[in-house]
Formats: structure tokens, sequence, C-alpha cells
């Protein structure tokens, strides 16, 4: 299964050893995880100015999440979909990737609960689609 997952699922797996940890190590294990420069920058971006990661450790991760994913382009969305429009890049990742999922924790894309076919699931939510 192809799964993309959004930066705050990712922040989330490398700041805690909750269930955002165990859903990425298992993805990494038996799925392709896809992402995208846009989300690479932003996990970038976040654990410097949100939670001053340093710089060598930053880039550790960063460089853990580019060897063990699938890099997709982004292509344009004809228009805005989500509520917030600084997410749409999510939704046109997911798809241009083919993602057979979309894993976050951000309500302006929950709420959506699909995009082009696409589930938009939260972590926890995941674990019942792997089953079905």
């Amino acid at each position: 299964m192809r799964i993309f997952l959004d930066t705050n699922v990712w922040l989330a797996a490398f700041l805690t050893h909750g269930g955002c940890h165990d859903l990425v190590e298992y993805c990494l294990e038996s799925h392709v995880l896809l992402i995208s420069e846009g989300v690479l920058k932003e996990i970038e971006n976040k654990l410097k100015t949100k939670f001053q990661i340093p710089k060598s450790r930053r880039e550790e991760l960063v460089a853990f999440i580019r060897d063990n994913t699938r890099r997709i382009e982004t292509p344009a969305l004809n228009k805005p979909v989500c509520r917030d429009p600084q997410d749409d890049h999510i939704l046109a990742s997911a798809s241009g990737g083919q993602a057979d999922c979309l894993i976050t924790g951000d309500q302006d894309l929950l709420v959506l609960r699909t995009f082009q076919g696409i589930p938009i699931l939260k972590p926890n939510d995941f674990w019942k689609f792997e089953k079905s």
C-alpha cells in the first residue's frame, strides 16, 4: 500500500514514542511511504522553529525520511480544496503520489474524509483501514 503521512504524523513519530511512532515503524516495514519536498521542508522548519531541535539532529531526521520514503512530485490543484489553503499541497501530494490513504491529525484535512478517492484518516483509524 502507498501511504502519505502529513507533517504532524512525522513530527509526532519523532518527538514521542506513542501511536504515531508505532505507525511509522509499521508502515516502513510493511508499506511504501510517500513524501514530498513540501512536507520535508515543513518538517525541517517545524523541528527548528517550534521544537528548537539542533541542526545536526534535524539533518539526521530529514535524511532518515529521505532514505526510507519514495519522493513524489506535488501537482498543482485547479482550485482550493481545503478550508486551510496552506494544506492543499498535502492533498495534491497524496493524489500525485497515487496514495492509497493519507494519514493526518489535521482537522482541516480530516473533515474532508476523502480526496479524489483517497481516504483521509486519523493515525488511530489507520489500523481499522489496514484490516479492511
